[in-house]
């Protein structure tokens, strides 16, 4: 990771999409973590904390943790905004996802401009300054 930079963790089990997102995130300036199950995304906090990101986007369709046991476990011991990014399109998902703690909802697929906006906003609002590329 460089120093200075936001680092965001991305969480996903199928890997073309992590590389997508990767990819995306870094163009715009980020430093970016991959995860590719539930339990590898809480593994990489936990050996982070000194170092830990500060944005999570997280599907909620992984075998193993699912996105809503996965968030649950990261609000009890951190305070990181977490976007979820998912193909799931029901409103009571949405409503669900925002009520045991995320703090924002995308759908997939996604346009790469308002993913990048959206990962500003939820940044700024969270008090990060960030490096512009």
């Amino acid at each position: 990771m460089t120093e200075g930079k936001t680092t965001i963790l991305v969480v996903d089990d199928e890997e073309h999409v992590r590389k997508l997102l990767q990819r995306i995130l870094e163009d715009a300036g980020y430093d970016v973590l991959t995860a590719g199950s539930g339990q590898e995304a809480l593994d990489k906090l936990v050996q982070s904390e000194n170092q830990e990101p500060q944005l999570i986007l997280l599907d909620i369709m992984m075998p193993g943790l699912n996105g809503f046991q996965v968030l649950e476990r990261i609000r009890r011991r951190f305070d990181i905004p977490v976007m979820m990014l998912t193909a799931k399109q029901e409103v009571t998902t949405v409503r669900d996802a925002l009520a045991i703690g995320a703090d924002d909802y995308m759908r997939k697929p996604f346009r790469t401009t308002e993913l990048v906006a959206r990962v500003k906003a939820k940044l700024r609002r969270a008090g990060l300054k960030q490096i512009e590329k």
